[in-house]
């Protein structure tokens, strides 16, 4: 990893983002799903996780079976199991990402902000994410 993406705190430590935790019902399943959206590579780490990466990037996503795992809903309900993050990703192609995703597995999620600029979806484990056109 390059110095540009590692930030050294008052030269006593220095910070960076490796990997990004998603924890669902199906590591092997939600891992063939964002390794096929981003055309990266998946890697088994054991028997209920694996890492998706691409050896062009510095983060990794990681998808971490659960057994009492429990998809959040979209949008937030009072109540109900909530969101703890989402991702966007941005696309050259609105409809074809959204299209493309699909065509993996992800659900468009019935509730839309802004569908001319983002639409919001949902992966195979239910976590929503964003194809987002370029600001």
């Amino acid at each position: 990893m390059n110095n540009k993406q590692t930030l050294s705190i008052n030269n006593t430590f220095s910070i960076r983002i490796d990997d990004i935790m998603i924890d669902c019902d199906d590591a092997q399943k939600l891992g063939d799903f964002y390794a096929d959206l981003l055309g990266w590579n998946k890697t088994e780490l054991g028997k209920n996780c694996v890492s998706v990466h691409s050896p062009d990037h510095p983060l990794r996503l990681l998808c971490q079976q659960e057994n009492d795992y429990i998809p959040p809903v979209w949008p937030e309900t009072v109540d109900t199991q909530q969101k703890m993050l989402h991702i966007d990703f941005t696309v050259s192609n609105l409809q074809v990402a959204v299209s493309h995703a699909i065509s993996l597995g992800a659900k468009v999620a019935e509730k839309q902000y802004n569908p001319t600029q983002w639409i919001t979806m949902l992966d195979p484990s239910g976590h929503p994410f964003c194809l987002c056109l370029p600001e």
